[in-house]
């Protein structure tokens, strides 16, 4: 079976490491805080100024005036610090952020990400992802790995605008974990239950399966 929001969340927080600087975007990836392991210690970064974002709060928690960038209420973690949105951006924009887990619309096989507007719909604007793309040293994509119509979003190359060029690095959707590189998809894993065959019918770019492919393990 497919997996679930929180499933795919948890299957990204297995990719944290101890010391990281983390920045979630909005959507699946914000689900991640949820998931720290408790064996290690990350920072997570909100472009709107917040470094040490806790897990989602509960109703005796929650603050409205603490915000994520996607206007949900959020907590903060031991040692956190709020600063302003310039400060924000100047260091993602100058590579102190170890990963960023973006969601997207499209995929292609070289890396390339479109996630920010798709023409004549309506948008709020680009966001930081543009910023975030370029200054990160790693980017993970959570995403659904067809759209609702069973049109693959993991392409030979995006038909969306562009957020990004050769950038993203591993992609977890509902079905599968995968790599980018050398102009392929790797499938590394695959969800409990999925078959190999389902993920090749639903992947329109290039994709490499060597040998026995795993099942996640949560």
């Amino acid at each position: 079976m497919a997996l679930s929001r929180e499933q795919v969340a948890m299957r990204v927080a297995q990719e944290l490491q101890d010391g990281y600087y983390v920045n979630l975007g909005i959507g699946i990836p914000t689900l991640v805080a949820n998931y720290v392991p408790d064996d290690i210690e990350v920072m997570l970064q909100s472009e709107n100024g917040l470094l040490g974002m806790g897990p989602y709060p509960t109703k005796a928690d929650l603050d409205a005036d603490m915000i994520n960038a996607g206007k949900e209420t959020v907590t903060a973690a031991k040692g956190a610090a709020i600063f302003n949105s310039a400060d924000s951006f100047a260091m993602i924009r100058g590579g102190h952020v170890d990963l960023t887990v973006l969601g997207a619309f499209e995929v292609d096989q070289n890396g390339n990400i479109a996630s920010w507007m798709i023409p004549k719909k309506l948008i709020k604007g680009m966001g930081g992802a543009m910023d975030l793309v370029a200054g990160a040293k790693n980017i993970i994509v959570t995403m659904t790995h067809a759209s609702k119509h069973g049109d693959s979003k993991l392409l030979e190359a995006c038909s969306l605008p562009l957020t990004g060029v050769n950038c993203v690095k591993k992609i977890v959707t509902d079905l599968a974990v995968l790599e980018v590189k050398d102009g392929a998809f790797h499938l590394l894993e695959r969800a409990p239950g999925v078959s190999v065959d389902e993920i090749i019918s639903k992947t329109a770019g290039k994709l490499l399966v060597d040998g026995e492919v795993p099942e996640m393990v949560f």
